[in-house]
């Protein structure tokens, strides 16, 4: 451990804490997938990412306890049911755990940015790194699977040009055609079809093995959240006369028997949401045409609604951890005696 003068500030708690949270989940997530997996390619990425992330929970585990700060509960081997059958099929494993590597590269730069302490720093540098390297490994194992699409290809840019007109924002033309799209907006357009396929999917798997009925339609809802957005993308892309299919080439299985905690799967869901609202918004505002732009702010409000109706349901089951909060300085000081 390094040694350090100051004491952890109240930003470096938190994101401490939530990253906590996000992989105490993804080592119960990966316990379940290597005890269920045949592929000593995808169990050897899997065990690696284990052992990685493992280390890094504890060493939070001593920086709070050194700290004189309460470990969180975050997520237990009670939160998994290492005897139920396979959920899931054909690389979603490491399709999955590929899509958690994104919410976690998202997660680490913003944590680095509230980080002033070198041991907190540290952490995410090293996380950092071995997210990366998974990311990369996850890619390169489910393309050579043939279980990972890649984007259209397209025309390659010959010379450089300047927008000329303000026409080139406009979508909602009755009378021309809307200019095709370019490569930023059809990059955005891909990655939104292809983590929606791996959404709806996730969600029809929670949805067959949830315990509690209002869980079981609160995914029944995300699945059907999730096939909207399929079908708006692909709309938008075959106006464009782009045609492709950015399938997981994975299947859910018919097994009814819960893998998962329902606490597990909800948090793990509302990870999903937060991920889909950031990286919705960050694509919305490189979208240029507005009619794109539109549709997907509207799917960006959806999914704020949809994770507000998740958390209202796990505080109601008790299973929404509450994050280290400041004193209550008003109740404090009115506080008689």
């Amino acid at each position: 451990m390094f040694k350090h003068d100051n004491p952890l500030s109240a930003a470096e708690i938190g994101t401490l804490w939530l990253t906590y949270q996000e992989k105490t989940l993804i080592l119960r997530v990966l316990e379940y997938f290597l005890e269920k997996s045949n592929d000593q390619e995808a169990k050897n990425i899997m065990g690696m990412l284990w052992q990685e992330l493992d280390y890094y929970v504890k060493l939070i585990e001593k920086v709070y306890e050194s700290e004189g700060i309460v470990v969180p509960n975050g997520f237990k081997k009670e939160d998994v049911n290492l005897d139920a059958p396979s959920l899931f099929d054909n690389g979603f494993d490491i399709m999955f755990l590929r899509i958690l590597k994104e919410v976690s590269m998202g997660m680490y730069t913003i944590n680095m940015n509230m980080a002033y302490r070198i041991d907190v720093m540290t952490i995410y540098e090293g996380l950092t790194v071995v997210t990366h390297k998974v990311y990369k490994l996850a890619t390169l194992y489910l393309l050579k699977k043939g279980v990972l699409t890649l984007p259209p290809k397209a025309t390659l840019p010959k010379s450089t040009e300047f927008v000329k007109s303000k026409d080139y924002m406009k979508g909602f033309n009755l009378f021309n055609d809307k200019r095709a799209l370019n490569h930023i907006e059809l990059g955005f357009l891909h990655h939104s079809v292809e983590t929606n396929n791996i959404g709806m999917q996730l969600m029809t798997g929670f949805a067959q093995c949830a315990k509690n009925k209002e869980v079981k339609q609160y995914f029944i809802k995300g699945k059907e959240l999730s096939k909207k957005q399929i079908r708006i993308f692909e709309e938008i892309l075959l106006e464009s006369d782009v045609q492709f299919s950015a399938t997981s080439g994975s299947t859910v299985t018919a097994s009814t028997v819960v893998p998962f905690s329902d606490k597990l799967m909800m948090y793990c869901t509302y990870l999903l949401n937060g991920f889909s609202m950031v990286g919705g918004s960050f694509g919305t505002f490189f979208m240029l045409r507005n009619d794109i732009t539109m549709k997907t702010a509207a799917i960006v409000k959806d999914i704020y609604f949809y994770g507000e109706d998740g958390v209202k349901l796990m505080i109601k089951h008790q299973w929404f951890e509450e994050p280290p909060q400041m004193e209550d300085r008003p109740k404090i000081i009115n506080n008689k005696k």
